[in-house]
């Protein structure tokens, strides 16, 4: 795991496609070390989720290559390793377990929505809080998971149409997308046979979360290409 750090490190400070098809065999051991850990991880999760258990590693991670088109920023690469494991695997609908793998402890353990583009999934949340709104406060309130998370994500700064302004959680009704962060450092990181107990741990506190938002998300498909 330490490899993978310094691999990546190396590439956010050498961002340009000569130095890395020149370090071509560094990003394959990397990449093959992360879908080891993602092995493992999923293994993990699925003593308390069984629906991940039937992905393979290599199915769940993305690319380093960046989109360029619409930024400022054009350097080629994302120096970051990261996946997401769900039911229906890196889709972000249905949710699930997203690890993103970056150095200078920028690394983190993420849960939830993070997908704002999706209109339907929005309104699905929303409409879902709206009715629901006392099993969404159950979950966020628990001492144990307010100890770890705090919800985030895109928010309109005035009430959506349709909903009330005093609705008690008004406040997440304004939410686009809902997730979890959970920072990790390097060092927890550098350790995988911890990391990957802490990580699933974490997870586990994650799941109600994730299950909240998938029983909304459950008639949600995914817009074709």
């Amino acid at each position: 795991m330490n490899n993978i750090l310094e691999y990546l490190a190396d590439l956010a400070q050498n961002n340009n496609r000569a130095w890395y098809h020149a370090n071509k065999e560094r990003y394959r051991e990397a990449t093959a070390e992360f879908e080891r850990f993602i092995g493992e991880l999923i293994s993990a999760i699925g003593e308390f989720d069984n629906r991940v258990v039937h992905n393979e590693p290599q199915n769940l991670t993305f690319k380093l290559v960046r989109d360029t088109r619409f930024s400022h920023d054009k350097s080629p690469y994302n120096p970051t390793l990261r996946a997401h494991i769900s039911s229906a695997g890196k889709l972000p609908v249905p949710v699930g377990y997203y690890v993103s793998i970056a150095p200078e402890n920028r690394s983190f353990l993420g849960g939830g929505l993070f997908a704002s583009m999706f209109k339907d999934a929005t309104e699905m949340v929303r409409d879902y809080i709206n009715v629901h709104g006392k099993e969404l406060d159950a979950i966020v309130n628990d001492p144990v998971f307010a100890e770890h998370f705090t919800v985030k994500g895109e928010t309109l700064k005035n009430v959506p149409k349709g909903y009330e302004v005093n609705h008690p959680q008004i406040e997440y009704l304004k939410y686009k997308s809902w997730y979890l962060e959970y920072a990790v450092s390097d060092e927890q990181v550098g350790n995988r046979e911890s990391f990957v107990k802490q990580a699933a741990q974490i997870f586990k506190l994650m799941k109600p979360f994730n299950d909240y938002l998938n029983v909304a998300l459950k008639d949600f498909k995914m817009p074709m290409r």
